[in-house]
């Protein structure tokens, strides 16, 4: 790399020009951060939520994660039932 003519050695390499770029995710989404089973969905649709109220327990690896809603806001929709499998990054549900 040359900056004002000075030569700079880098470890810029191809796997850094592949990454996957982040992008700030929608608060009013929310998915799943690691692949697992939905053990008890607390909400509804159209239920008032606030920050920090619970929405489902994810079980992954044989531990139990409460997942949390980090805004306030009313449920739009709910894209999985008790049971259901899901991957990392899924749409789980949604916010109004």
């Amino acid at each position: 790399m040359i900056i004002d003519g000075d030569k700079y050695r880098t470890r810029y390499n191809t796997k850094f020009e592949k990454r996957k770029i982040w992008k700030n995710p929608n608060p009013k989404k929310i998915t799943s951060s690691i692949p697992g089973t939905v053990v008890k969905v607390y909400t509804k649709v159209g239920q008032e939520v606030k920050k920090g109220d619970p929405i489902l327990i994810l079980e992954a690896m044989k531990m139990k994660n409460k997942i949390l809603f980090h805004v306030d806001g009313k449920v739009k929709s709910i894209k999985v039932k008790e049971g259901e499998k899901v991957p990392k990054d899924f749409l789980m549900l949604e916010l109004a």
